[in-house]
């Protein structure tokens, strides 16, 4: 058996060993070492050149943004900075129709900017925006819909963590990667913020024929409060946001400057007690572990097949193939958003980039629009069923049992469809994305 031949039957294995339920760093590992020890002949050798793989990949300098970003993430939810976000966009929308809805989209915009973690995004904002839209009319189906919605922003609106690990894998800036995101992430926060608007005019048994009934002074914040509440936020953006692209800090000095002001408005605000930092900190620790997991199995799985030399072959099969650049684009993208069904953001990622990175620089393709496109295809996944990781995070972060996971899916459908549309306007504009760079 030759070399290539190895190598696709090594995409099987891992097709069929994921959907048979093993988890997916274990599926990359064990194919890894598997076609390895075909290739190399030798069990002892294929365990060294594994282990050699990991440990290269962890000690690289820039994986150290990861845990940094986490860990600020992390402080900034259990500061009560999402509260805040939620009441400063409430004020600023409530005298618009659905202003509740487009308060609760503003408010994932601005925790997007300081977190860039979907899951965080969706679970915060589960406990605080959906017992108040509840509360106001919003149909409880409109209500967790926009939560899972607007919770995606929090991976395109830098910083953002999945593209900081396409930056991994493709070797490409983190800070070029966080500014191509900066104007589609403001887009998709638009659509939706206009997309809740039209259904509050023309879907009103969707979304509630009662909402906003209430006192019409509920929600509005007096100048102190508003100061209060937004300017820790505002600090936080720009000096996080505003070194990276001033050129102050690296994206990783950066998450280290981002995570002292978190703490430093925590302990100002006395809302980061020592308990919750404990806390803060075990949680870093389990997600930082668990991403190092996908990477370190990612970087095996891309040498194993760097070995066989599939992607080289691929890359040349599609060159001679004739099949035309946006064929291949449109086939990417609707290969991401197909296994979004199944798998979570960062498994698409590291089981299709590799895979692609050789095609794409043969074609001299953009890496870092690429990567907007790819953030926005693998996105569309969190919300889709079976495996809507967004929609099942919001389940469990609810204290009402009348919601079902159907409810969820289909109160976020709308917001999915608004993701496709921005998308198909990221691929046939790139200079959306490279705009600024």
């Amino acid at each position: 058996m030759g070399a290539f031949e190895i190598g696709f039957i090594s995409l099987m294995a891992i097709v069929v060993l994921v959907y048979a339920g093993l988890w997916v760093p274990f599926s990359l590992m064990l194919v890894s070492y598997v076609g390895v020890w075909a290739l190399k002949g030798s069990p002892l050798l294929a365990g060294k050149l594994l282990a050699l793989a990991a440990s290269e990949t962890i000690s690289s300098y820039f994986f150290g943004v990861v845990p940094l970003f986490v860990l600020m993430g992390f402080v900034v939810s259990v500061t009560g900075m999402g509260r805040d976000a939620f009441d400063v966009a409430n004020h600023l929308f409530r005298k618009l129709r659905g202003g509740l809805g487009i308060g609760t989209v503003g408010a994932n915009a601005i925790f997007a900017a300081i977190t860039g973690i979907s899951i965080a995004s969706a679970a915060v904002f589960t406990r605080i925006a959906v017992p108040e839209m509840v509360r106001h009319g919003y149909t409880k189906r409109f209500s967790v819909g926009v939560v899972a919605g607007s919770s995606v922003l929090g991976m395109l609106i830098p910083p953002s963590l999945l593209l900081i690990l396409y930056g991994l894998l493709t070797e490409q800036s983190v800070g070029d990667l966080f500014i191509a995101g900066i104007i589609p992430g403001l887009l998709l926060a638009i659509v939706f913020a206009l997309g809740v608007m039209a259904m509050a005019v023309f879907m009103p048994g969707f979304v509630g024929r009662n909402i906003d009934t209430g006192d019409p002074e509920e929600g509005t914040l007096k100048a102190s409060e508003l100061l209060y509440k937004g300017l820790p936020i505002v600090l936080l953006i720009t000096l996080v946001l505003g070194g990276i692209y001033g050129g102050w800090f690296t994206p990783i000095e950066a998450g280290a400057v981002g995570c002292l002001g978190a703490i430093i408005i925590g302990l100002a605000k006395r809302s980061l007690s020592a308990r919750d930092f404990w806390e803060v900190l075990t949680d870093t620790g389990l997600v930082t572990a668990s991403i190092c997991f996908l990477i370190i199995s990612a970087q095996m799985y891309s040498r194993m097949l760097a070995l066989t030399g599939l992607p080289a072959g691929f890359g040349s099969l599609v060159a001679t193939a004739e099949i035309g650049y946006w064929s291949i684009i449109f086939a990417y993208v609707v290969l991401v958003i197909a296994m979004g069904t199944i798998l979570d953001s960062s498994s698409i990622m590291l089981i299709l980039v590799p895979l692609m990175l050789p095609v794409l620089i043969g074609m001299d393709v953009n890496l870092i629009w690429f990567g907007i496109v790819t953030v926005l295809a693998v996105e569309i996944g969190l919300l889709t069923p079976p495996f809507g990781i967004a929609v099942f995070v919001i389940k469990s972060s609810l204290d009402d049992p009348s919601i079902t996971l159907g409810d969820i899916f289909t109160g976020a459908a709308p917001f999915a469809l608004m993701m496709l549309t921005v998308l198909l306007v990221v691929l046939f504009f790139p200079i959306l994305a490279t705009g600024l760079l």
